[in-house]
């Protein structure tokens, strides 16, 4: 496995951070998650850890050209095989996850459910219709909704997750995997959670604008990075770990759709990435490591195909 030495991955992750400021800036500086520029600024901002990699690839060369791809886990996808398997878990495995949070937020409380009328989601289609125009049946929309997801999920959404994870876990997860496997993934998904700070802080996902927005995003991408990570570890390839960003993206927003009329809940504590969503992960994690999947990981960087023990953390 190619080691990297600690300037470069301390180089990318600095990249990564002042990066993500920059793009974000102008937000700041004139109308917030209002500003005309949020569509084209935060898929702008997913990008940035892809160019602190080529940045740091190229000037500081941690890699040797022609290990570069399979490092960053682009390339060879072999054994075709276990990566296509790997590919298709990462991509409904989210889904699966997300549901699961939304259920767990139910029977904690912290969200009322309304799965017969879908009363909130009606209340919302009879507020942005236009004057006069007939509202479309809540369950036909919903339909409609998730009908696309997947759609989503492999497409645009795939695309804008490329731009993150070939930093996070195509090349920060394998940066820090000498010092273990759970170092590694606790790491690398705080560093993921801090670099969403200058969005989070305007009031993204959880509507807080201070220091508690960027705790809870950081835990909840620690959760969400340990299950990405390991799909990364498992495979040796970025690519599941794409389709599951890209999944978990086009899903995040489900419980929107199911909640009854007249409720309230806070996405801090009932979405994917707050509370429900690290009980979930949690969950999931502990099932992975009890049967022994974090230690079986193929080289990241050497003969593909075989599986070795994982360094213990």
């Amino acid at each position: 496995m190619t080691r990297i030495r600690p300037i470069a991955t301390i180089s990318f992750v600095i990249l990564a951070l002042g990066l993500a400021w920059l793009v974000a800036l102008p937000l700041w500086m004139d109308g917030g998650l209002a500003s005309p520029l949020f569509g084209v600024l935060v898929p702008l901002m997913m990008f940035t850890p892809t160019i602190a990699v080529v940045i740091v690839m190229l000037v500081l060369r941690p890699v040797p050209a022609g290990e570069r791809l399979r490092f960053l886990g682009m390339w060879p996808l072999r054994p075709a095989k276990r990566v296509v398997w790997m590919i298709v878990l990462g991509l409904f495995a989210p889904l699966v996850l997300v549901v699961a949070s939304v259920a767990v937020a139910a029977l904690f409380g912290w969200v009322q459910l309304d799965l017969v009328h879908f009363s909130g989601y009606a209340d919302v289609l009879a507020e942005v219709a236009p004057a006069g125009a007939p509202v479309p049946p809540a369950g036909l929309a919903i339909l409609s909704q998730l009908v696309l997801i997947p759609i989503a999920a492999t497409t645009v959404n795939a695309v804008v997750a490329f731009g993150e994870e070939l930093g996070w876990r195509g090349f920060l997860v394998p940066a820090l995997r000498p010092l273990g496997t759970w170092p590694s993934l606790l790491l690398s998904g705080a560093i993921w959670g801090v670099w969403h700070a200058p969005i989070i802080l305007l009031g993204y996902n959880f509507a807080r604008f201070d220091l508690t927005g960027v705790l809870f995003m950081t835990a909840g991408c620690i959760a969400w990075g340990i299950l990405l990570g390991w799909l990364r570890l498992r495979s040796a390839s970025v690519w599941p770990a794409v389709f599951a960003h890209g999944m978990m993206n086009a899903s995040a927003a489900l419980i929107t759709l199911l909640y009854a009329s007249g409720t309230t809940f806070d996405m801090a504590v009932a979405g994917p990435l707050g509370v429900a969503g690290w009980i979930v992960c949690a969950i999931a994690a502990v099932v992975l490591a009890v049967t022994g999947q974090f230690r079986r990981q193929p080289e990241l960087a050497g003969a593909p195909g075989r599986l070795l023990s994982a360094p213990r953390s």
